[in-house]
């Protein structure tokens, strides 16, 4: 497989000095989403669009978003909803192939820009705390994940439609947690069979994934501990700022200082 880093692959990617920001970057991640269940795509995304590119920042994003998916699926699987995950799921995962174009063929300044504003719109929205109080249908979860998917497969950041959605819903909090977990690991594991195909994973992409990967995953595990004992509107205002921050520090306005 041509995507398969080997030893010199590694070797060059370590002595790149932007392997330890994205490390951090990943491990801040991971660390508000094991905390709130959401919000590592809309910190990573950013961030290490800044550092390397779009493309580096969302291939990197969909490998390490299914190694932590295949850590804490088990232990969630259980309180999730799945007859609500599933067809959400499975539209996104349609209209992710269409998303994937933008990735391919939009210019690269172009993007992080539109990721930025992207992020500052959807921390608008949550912050307002506005969200769907509707009676759940079949035909609206269907459109959710079509705009998820859409968003997901440009830039990975497939949540905000789907967090708008469920935390108006009234489940519980553990609940929505683990169907937020559930529904990741799902369209991550898509989206890289949609990438591969793409071409848009390379040996590079793939060691720099599995190289800071797990610092996700471990910071996850803290972010999880935190949870239990913070509230519920703690959790949320803690990973907003966060969230904001992180897309103000990445703007292509900042590039002399994180490249």
């Amino acid at each position: 497989m041509t995507f398969i880093p080997d030893a010199s692959t590694f070797a060059a990617v370590i002595a790149d000095p932007r392997l330890w920001l994205a490390a951090a970057i990943t491990a801040l991640a991971g660390a508000v989403r094991g905390f709130s269940g959401f919000g590592s795509a809309l910190i990573h995304i950013p961030l290490v669009s800044a550092v390397y590119s779009p493309q580096v920042a969302v291939a990197t994003f969909v490998i390490i978003d299914l190694l932590t998916g295949l850590y804490f699926v088990p232990k969630v699987y259980k309180d999730a909803s799945w007859h609500e995950i599933l067809p959400l799921a499975a539209a996104a995962i349609f209209a992710a192939q269409y998303g994937t174009l933008v990735l391919l063929y939009a210019d690269s300044q172009t993007l992080r820009w539109m990721i930025c504003a992207l992020v500052g719109v959807i921390l608008a929205v949550l912050v307002s705390g506005w969200r769907y109080h509707g009676r759940p249908m079949l035909a609206i979860t269907i459109g959710v994940g079509l705009i998820a998917g859409l968003l997901g497969g440009a830039v990975q950041i497939s949540g905000p439609p789907v967090i708008i959605y469920w935390l108006g819903s009234a489940l519980a909090a553990h609940v929505v947690r683990a169907n937020f977990i559930v529904y990741f690991a799902i369209f991550s594991a898509a989206s890289i069979v949609t990438y591969a195909m793409r071409g848009l994973l390379t040996p590079d992409i793939v060691a720099i994934s599995l190289l800071i990967g797990p610092l996700q995953v471990a910071a996850m595990a803290f972010g999880s501990r935190l949870f239990l004992i913070a509230s519920e509107v703690d959790y949320r205002r803690i990973a907003y700022v966060i969230v904001a921050a992180a897309a103000i520090v990445s703007m292509p306005l900042w590039d002399g200082v994180l490249r």
